[in-house]
């Protein structure tokens, strides 16, 4: 079905404040997830053996610090004009 992989970021939030963003950045091959980041974690999880392996790889370098970073670069920024965009329609 020529489905091979994929890289989903996304941000889940009830509010603008920080510490109500959570960044999640999954990576998916062959529909199945193999890592995650999720910043209420702090780090990337492995859920297969090959997962696993990059996880570990990905927590010592600087991925994990890029990731963290992603939650205020991509979460904060987007949020913030989304939200005043709802609130400003409502």
């Amino acid at each position: 079905d020529g489905f091979l992989h994929a890289i989903v970021s996304r941000c889940v939030f009830n509010s603008t404040e920080m510490k109500d963003i959570e960044y999640i950045e999954s990576y998916i091959y062959n529909k199945l997830e193999i890592v995650r980041f999720d910043s209420s974690v702090g780090k990337y999880v492995g859920y297969t053996e090959f997962g696993v392996k990059n996880a570990e790889r990905f927590n010592k370098g600087p991925e994990l610090v890029q990731a963290k970073n992603e939650k205020e670069r991509y979460c904060k920024h987007n949020i913030d004009i989304r939200y005043q965009a709802a609130l400003t329609k409502s």
